[in-house]
């Protein structure tokens, strides 16, 4: 396989479907749970999602040689975990091992191609997340030491180049902190719509969410961004969000503030379905990009020895049933 870097019966369900009718882009198959009137798909969807989710984060653990040249069974366990909770951990011998094309390798055999570099990745489109000065005095986060906000990655980006997928490769982990937290975006919606259907209506609007231009010296780098937090498409659903308040425009009424509340009530609230990891050296992240947030963390004072994590994100999501 080659690879692309682009660089670049109540009111409040009939409501709902209308939405997701005019929000989605392409036509959904039938049966899909998100598809419009599609309730009893839904439904069936849900049910299955919640009777064979994960209960740890161990649970999610698979233990591989070399994620470079995954065995066959290590390939498909990854894969069905990624099917059932979005994301799954591989944890290998490669401790310490500064191997930029590692994570697009792994991304291969999983089905990924479509790798999404941004404007401070290499030229291979892999992103070295570690404290770099010059990068974080900039406003770029993931480049400090500092914590990161509940977010999905890409929030920013323009609906065509939508970030489905990515990887995080921990070649060096911080001398203290750098814990992620996660949740799965499928299993938010959920809980947000059996609390109020409505309130998942309104974070599916198209103009749910502006995020700001980004300006660097009266220089706009990237221009203000408009659209939903919840999309419907062919391969599952997509969420957009950033907890970040700064600038951060969502639409004035009282159905979206609500349903915005309850996001952030949700993901700061102790669930069985909200994973602590804090990956070690060797040990990387795949997942359908959910939500995931980043504690504050202490560097090793030894020159060279600070954490450090190489990402790459994709355009497509994780293959069901991927082959090498």
């Amino acid at each position: 396989m080659r690879y692309v870097v682009f660089r670049l019966a109540d009111p409040g369900r009939s409501a709902l479907n209308a939405l997701l009718r005019t929000s989605a882009k392409a036509p959904l198959a039938a049966g899909s749970p998100f598809a419009p009137g599609a309730e009893d798909a839904y439904l069936r969807w849900r049910e299955r999602k919640l009777a064979h989710y994960p209960a740890r984060v161990e649970d999610l653990i698979v233990e591989v040689g070399d994620p470079r040249r995954l065995r066959e069974t290590e390939r498909a366990e990854l894969c069905r975990l990624c099917g059932i909770a979005n994301m799954a951990v591989y944890s290998s011998p490669l401790s310490a091992r500064a191997d930029r094309d590692l994570p697009r390798c792994v991304g291969l055999q999983l089905g990924l191609a479509q790798l999404q570099a941004n404007p401070l990745a290499e030229e291979d489109g892999i992103s070295a997340l570690e404290t770099t000065a010059e990068k974080a005095a900039l406003g770029f986060i993931p480049y400090s030491n500092q914590r990161l906000l509940w977010h999905t990655d890409g929030y920013y980006n323009a609906p065509t180049q939508r970030i489905r997928a990515f990887i995080l490769h921990c070649v060096r982990s911080a001398a203290a902190g750098g814990e992620n937290r996660l949740l799965d975006h499928e299993i938010a919606y959920i809980l947000l719509r059996d609390a109020d259907p409505a309130g998942v209506m309104a974070l599916s609007a198209p103009h749910a969410m502006t995020v700001p231009p980004h300006t660097v010296n009266g220089a706009d780098l990237r221009p203000a961004r408009s659209g939903p937090v919840f999309a419907a498409e062919e391969a599952g659903l997509h969420m957009r969000f950033t907890e970040r308040t700064r600038s951060i425009e969502w639409h004035p009424d009282a159905a979206t503030g609500a349903a915005v509340r309850a996001l952030r009530d949700l993901l700061e609230t102790d669930s069985p379905y909200r994973f602590n990891l804090r990956l070690a050296s060797g040990q990387g992240l795949v997942c359908n990009n959910v939500l995931h947030n980043r504690s504050a963390y202490e560097d090793s004072a030894t020159p060279g020895a600070g954490r450090l994590v190489y990402r790459a994100r994709y355009g497509d999501r994780i293959a069901r049933n991927a082959t090498q």
